[in-house]
């Protein structure tokens, strides 16, 4: 197995602490609005990764954070708190808006077959442990109070962008140019261990400590969680490329300050989902949701599919036009195993065949979770004159351990569910339309498709195409 590494960005062998158990931790969500399909993107990635390692042989131990308390807007202490804005936005109380937004994302997680972690940890749930934590960094003078607020002095850590690679100058500018700067802070880049002051008053969550009644900064739960969870050391940090620069930077600080140990070995970051806007984010107050996409008509597996179609560290444009073409190609592709499925003959044995296969899916996972490679080995695998219908299945089956595309279960209504060699007659009149358009024959063209719509075949013309799909 080898993995991109952030810290040593390097793609480099992986190599457990232990053997016997890989220990890793996911970011999990602030539960103040609905996940949009970018913040699952690297869900869906983190689950391939995960299963991935499973698959290869190494037993996991995954834990994630629920961010219920303490989350402001900026991941550098400013701009209002999220649980807040929720809360003000619906008229509920946090604690209402933790839970309905904790469950929708659970929810989300079930329809894209994302496994659920071992241990979820809520942030309301670890405040006595935040409070020793603070206590121990303060003992060992990483500490300052400022306002009523406990400060991390990031000037006590020689290797502070140690993850980032960034200039801690430039932060510094970065800072100032782009945040209303916190003026109690000796330097821009500390960060609040615990608030008692801020220009919250009305902040319901709030709790006693040895510095007053307040509540914890964001930063601190995923050390916590992880330490109370997984120990004082581990081998996999999962997140998005956004929580590189602060996030990450300031658990890692707070981290080995407090243990005196290197925390994470492998630091592992999926990149953005962009569309016309660029990083797609819920700051427009209008943001693509799971629900929204379902709305729309699409399976939800369908952008799980167009996701493992791209690689976890490049970019990834998101359009409604992709997400169709995708979607024709993933029904297409369970109606060709449900043709095997029904072609099957139940004499056929499994040969040492399938292993050319499934090493090759193995070897493209191994190579730094190579997805899209992965599935041209089971189009390639579908499409052997050297396998049986009933190798076939067995390679789908196997690589569904990771893939977890439904790709054998045929109980649910596909919106294509027609036959290959029906495919096959739609994919040919629509080349002929496509002739005839090019002719300028638009009688013929219109023709082919009033034919196909007798067959229940509606055609939709695209930018990148035609897609078609099967009416109710």
């Amino acid at each position: 197995m080898k993995l991109y590494n952030t810290l040593s960005r390097s793609i480099e062998d992986f190599k457990p602490l232990d053997e016997n158990l890989v220990k890793m931790y996911t970011c999990g969500p602030t539960v103040y609005n609905y996940a949009h399909i970018g913040n699952l993107r690297t869900y869906i990635h983190e689950d391939i990764l995960e299963k991935t390692l499973i698959y290869l042989g190494y037993p996991v131990k995954r834990v994630m954070n629920i961010t219920d308390v303490g989350h402001l807007e900026s991941d550098a202490d400013d701009g209002e708190d999220k649980m807040l804005k929720g809360a003000k936005r619906e008229n509920k109380t946090v604690w209402e808006i933790a839970q309905h937004y904790t469950d929708a994302f659970f929810s989300d997680l079930e329809k894209l077959n994302i496994k659920k972690a071992d241990v979820i940890g809520k942030a309301t749930d670890y405040i006595d442990d935040y409070i020793e934590f603070i206590k121990t960094l303060e003992n060992k003078g990483y500490t300052y109070i400022a306002n009523g607020n406990v400060y991390f002095d990031i000037t006590k850590r020689d290797d502070y962008t140690k993850l980032s690679g960034m200039d801690l100058e430039q932060c510094k500018t970065a800072y100032r140019e782009n945040v209303s700067e916190d003026l109690h802070k000796k330097c821009p880049q500390d960060f609040v261990l615990w608030f008692t002051k801020s220009k919250f008053d009305n902040q319901a969550m709030k709790w006693d400590s040895p510095w007053g009644v307040g509540y914890p900064g964001w930063h601190i739960e995923c050390s916590v969680i992880s330490l109370k969870n997984l120990g004082e050391q581990m081998d996999i940090h999962c997140g998005g490329v956004d929580h590189i620069p602060v996030h990450h930077t300031n658990e890692i600080a707070q981290t080995e300050s407090y243990t005196g140990k290197e925390w994470v070995k492998y630091w592992w970051h999926g990149e953005f989902l962009i569309d016309n806007g660029g990083k797609m984010s819920k700051s427009s107050g209008e943001f693509l949701t799971l629900s929204l996409l379902e709305k729309k008509g699409f399976n939800p597996l369908s952008y799980r599919y167009y996701i493992l179609n791209s690689h976890y560290r490049k970019q990834l444009a998101f359009s409604f036009d992709s997400l169709k073409s995708t979607e024709n190609a993933y029904y297409k592709l369970k109606n060709k195993i449900k043709t095997l499925k029904e072609n099957e003959d139940a004499n056929c044995k499994v040969s040492d065949s399938v292993n050319k296969y499934i090493n090759e899916f193995k070897n493209c996972l191994a190579d730094d979770l190579n997805t899209a490679n992965a599935i041209t080995v089971l189009y390639n695998a579908l499409k052997s004159e050297d396998l049986n219908n009933t190798e076939k299945l067995f390679i789908v089956s196997n690589f569904e351990q990771v893939l977890s595309l439904d790709l054998l279960n045929f109980d649910e209504e596909n919106g294509n569910d027609v036959h290959e060699d029906e495919v096959k007659f739609i994919e040919e009149m629509i080349q002929k339309r496509q002739e005839a358009k090019k002719n300028k024959d638009f009688q013929l063209a219109d023709a082919i498709r009033a034919e196909l719509l007798e067959k229940g075949i509606v055609l939709e013309d695209t930018r990148q195409g035609v897609n078609w799909k099967k009416r109710g």
